[in-house]
């Protein structure tokens, strides 16, 4: 059995970024598998601009981004595998792998870096009514139908959701010369970032209908056309309040959702909320050993933000290994209270904090002047002034160590009114 010091699932963004942080931090026996035929995850299929500002200070592409870390990694000589599927992980940190090259094997690790990222949730997820047409996909398919091979699935074309991945479509689908009819979305704010909603359907005058969802698909071997309506506050379709398009395509951006079928096997403790593992203040899991990162524990909106965490966990993979990790029972835990969905990390083991923590949080609702709040009981930690809060856009409070030292218990984090001023 070939053993390793790290093994890292998932040569994306979140893997390539954890397995150079790794070898930075001291450990030289890491191998990265990816079941895709090249690396960089779905980074490849994202050829729009706008990663890399946070990390590089400048506009990249998808691929752009990824080749940078793909170059890194490369100049480090961290061993990969390309075309390799992960069956599954179990506790003792053991792998079972498949290709073609290599046939079965299972491999050892000290630890396990969890980079899987997300998926798309599909048609059969979210009950459209209506005929099983052909022209019906998620937008992330489309994406990689028309950035990678070449496809254009179709001319004219409605949206369903307004996710980053179906706004940045719409625009995608117009440059390439189809016509996008409408993005509807059911809930009564967008789930994507303000400047893809501003630069992707504002600049190309494509109209957003909020609160408004699908009610029929129309079709017999080919999307012929769809009806969407206006919904109540139980999201139940208005009768009266329907329009209907004539289409050939209907694009489905309907929300994502962390990949952890691996994590499930491996017996980990998943958060109902996110969708993920949970996690402590080093990136692992409830299983020893076991490290987490990216989209798999909770879902980014900016590629930037992957690269943060997975960098945080590929760090601790390697002090697990050098046995710089204090293990033990959590001194503390975090919990989303008042307007604020979930926390990560979920439990804090305070020596193991080098210099601060940064909890990872999303709203419930869209919110304007409002305090973001981390509180010891009734004890204020720290307060920032938000002046706009979405669920599309996630939030971040970094907590100095000191402020957290000799505290045991819970962390909550919540939102507060601001005091009016004359």
């Amino acid at each position: 059995m070939n053993t390793y010091e790290i093994i890292v699932v998932g040569g994306g963004p979140a893997g390539l970024a954890a397995a150079i942080e790794a070898h930075k931090s001291g450990a030289k026996n890491i191998l990265i598998l990816e079941r895709d035929r090249e690396l960089g995850g779905i980074l490849q299929q994202c050829i729009h601009n706008g990663f890399g500002l946070h990390i590089f200070k400048e506009e990249l592409t998808g691929p752009e981004y990824a080749e940078r870390f793909i170059r890194e990694m490369d100049a480090l000589g961290i061993e990969y595998r390309l075309d390799t599927m992960v069956l599954e992980v179990r506790n003792d940190r053991t792998v079972d792998i498949i290709s073609s090259k290599h046939g079965f094997e299972t491999l050892q690790a000290k630890a396990i870096v969890l980079a899987m990222g997300c998926r798309e949730r599909t048609r059969g997820a979210i009950n459209i009514p209506g005929t099983r047409p052909a022209g019906v996909y998620s937008a992330g398919a489309a994406q990689r139908f028309v950035n990678m091979e070449g496809l254009m699935v179709g001319k004219r074309v409605v949206v369903l959701g307004s996710g980053d991945i179906g706004l940045i479509m719409a625009r995608r689908m117009t440059l390439e010369g189809a016509k996008v009819l409408a993005v509807a979305e059911i809930l009564p704010y967008s789930g994507g970032l303000t400047r893809n909603i501003v630069q992707c359907l504002y600049d190309y005058d494509i109209p957003l209908y909020l609160s408004h969802t699908i009610t029929s698909i129309e079709g017999r071997d080919r999307v012929e056309g769809v009806t969407i309506a206006q919904v109540d506050t139980k999201r139940q379709p208005i009768p009266g309040t329907e329009i209907h398009y004539d289409c050939d395509t209907l694009l489905l951006s309907v929300g994502l959702i962390p990949e952890n079928e691996l994590s499930k096997t491996a017996g980990i403790q998943l958060d109902p909320v996110t969708g993920g593992p949970v996690v402590n203040e080093c990136m692992e899991t409830s299983v020893p050993g076991i490290f987490a990162c990216g989209n798999v524990v909770q879902v980014h909106d900016l590629v930037d933000w992957v690269t943060e965490e997975s960098r945080k966990a590929g760090r601790n993979a390697a002090r697990l290994v050098l046995g710089q990790i204090t293990e033990g029972e959590p001194d503390l835990r975090t919990r989303a209270n008042h307007g604020v969905r979930y926390v990560v990390p979920h439990t804090i083991r305070i020596e193991n904090i080098e210099k601060e923590i940064d909890l990872m949080m999303r709203v419930t609702d869209p919110f304007k002047n409002k305090y973001l709040v981390v509180k010891h009981g009734e004890d204020v930690v720290k307060k920032v002034r938000k002046a706009h809060l979405t669920p599309g856009e996630m939030e971040s409070m970094k907590i100095p160590v000191e402020k957290l030292r000799g505290l045991t218990g819970e962390l909550t984090v919540c939102l507060e009114e601001v005091a009016h001023e004359a």
